[in-house]
């Protein structure tokens, strides 16, 4: 009963992942184990400022070194992992943030270097010390159905940036479809455990749609 429970939860309610890279840092670590909601989205809107685990829209990820499990300790890493009791290594997930939601219009940057998100200049106090909000200028709308994330951790992190091809937020821009839900707290090592913040103040003053040119 306790495994079927824990699938249950697993497949539509919670979910735990690794965190394999710095591209977060300073709000994840490397080692870091993360509980994503997968309420979102669905019944809870994706918002500005979520922290979100997706599945790679393709090419994002290069192939790396994976621990090699045989016999018994492979069946049961990978049945622990599959009911939920074990944490998903996210070989093929990447984690982000939203930064622009569907028909935003997301500039990189203003006088001051700042990223400004439908016309409205952001103060961003997640990005990592040191760093600018972008060393590439871009100049985007984000399409339907599709969200521009950003890591943290802005000059470690390739992220929408690094795969628009196209320059018009087109091929950077990561399909909804494709989210598997909101990380919501950190959970391991426990002297890091804690809630995430999606940091709503730094949004409040970003207009629901684009302004018309």
């Amino acid at each position: 009963m306790a495994m079927v429970l824990s699938f249950v939860v697993k497949t539509w309610l919670l979910q735990a992942f690794y965190i394999p890279s710095g591209s977060m840092e300073n709000t994840l670590l490397v080692g870091d184990r993360v509980v994503v909601s997968k309420l979102t989205p669905g019944p809870v809107d994706l918002q500005r400022g979520d922290v979100v685990v997706f599945e790679d829209p393709g090419g994002w990820l290069q192939e790396g070194p994976t621990v090699q499990r045989s016999g018994a300790s492979a069946v049961v890493h990978d049945a622990l992992v599959f009911v939920g009791l074990l944490p998903s290594e996210s070989e093929d997930h990447l984690i982000k943030r939203v930064v622009g939601l569907p028909g935003d219009h997301v500039v990189c940057c203003d006088a001051q270097r700042r990223l400004t998100v439908n016309g409205e200049p952001l103060d961003e106090p997640y990005v990592h010390p040191g760093d600018a909000a972008s060393s590439m200028t871009f100049d985007i709308t984000v399409p339907a159905d599709h969200v521009w994330v950003m890591g943290d951790h802005r000059s470690d992190s390739e992220d929408s940036r690094y795969h628009d091809d196209a320059g018009d937020g087109s091929d950077g821009s990561v399909p909804v479809s494709r989210v598997t839900g909101r990380a919501v707290a950190v959970v391991w090592p426990f002297s890091r455990l804690g809630w995430l913040s999606d940091f709503a103040d730094t949004f409040s003053g970003v207009p629901a749609t684009a302004p018309k040119p």
